[in-house]
């Protein structure tokens, strides 16, 4: 997966970020400056949730595709969301958790940021 981040701050208050996935169409989204500030911490963590529509091998498949875990694990937090209801798969900025966040919910997994 190829991934693009670039952004501008045109004024002490408001912040541009492009990103760009290969392949796909190109999305802006404008921030305000105590976002972008909130979204350097790195005490976030991606949660994601257990739930009925997805299969463990739908589960192990994104988390070793998107956030390169290995397939030993990816089938560990698979079973850990399953018997606890959730699991912490990743911890970082929100800024960069929400690109994260974006993507598993593409595929369909339920997923948050805290």
């Amino acid at each position: 997966m190829l991934l693009k981040l670039s952004g501008t701050c045109e004024n002490p208050y408001f912040c541009r970020m492009d990103i760009n996935f290969a392949d796909t169409e190109t999305q802006e989204q404008t921030f305000t400056l105590d976002e972008v500030l909130a979204g350097l911490k790195v005490n976030h963590r991606l949660i994601l949730w257990n739930d009925d529509t997805n299969t463990f091998e739908h589960v192990i498949y994104c988390l070793v595709k998107y956030l390169d875990y290995s397939s030993q694990q990816a089938e560990k937090i698979a079973w850990t969301v399953h018997n606890d209801g959730k699991c912490n798969v990743l911890e970082g900025s929100f800024t960069e958790l929400e690109v994260y966040r974006k993507i598993l919910q593409q595929e369909g997994l339920t997923v948050s940021i805290d």
